[in-house]
């Protein structure tokens, strides 16, 4: 290497340059994730009979059931109702996620990366 050059390749500072912005990813990433953990999304069943709220921290918030879909000699369908609300639910939060994510990075998919 000629007098005065450092880094890979003779070129100066690109690997400290590298690392900077490395760790700005990595300081955005922390942040987004901290984000998503307050987002919500609401998954419903039964055409809004079972209303579920998820978090982006993968916890159902709350559930509302309509009063027509409890009957007492068919508590397997009002069972199927929440179970299909709490799928949606977590479903949508998680593509809410991803989204946040995918801004973060600029949509690069880093793998193993998951909130």
């Amino acid at each position: 290497m000629g007098k005065g050059k450092a880094g890979f390749g003779g070129m100066p500072g690109n690997m400290q340059q590298m690392m900077q912005q490395a760790q700005k990813m990595q300081e955005n990433l922390m942040r987004v994730q901290e984000e998503a953990q307050t987002l919500t999304a609401e998954g419903s069943a039964g055409g809004g009979m079972v209303k579920v709220v998820a978090t982006g921290g993968q916890q159902i918030e709350s559930i509302t059931i309509d009063a027509e879909v409890v009957n007492p000699d068919d508590i397997e369908m009002l069972q199927d109702l929440v179970c299909a609300a709490v799928n949606d639910g977590l479903s949508n939060v998680q593509t809410k996620v991803k989204e946040k994510m995918s801004e973060a990075t600029g949509g690069l998919q880093i793998p193993g990366l998951s909130l």
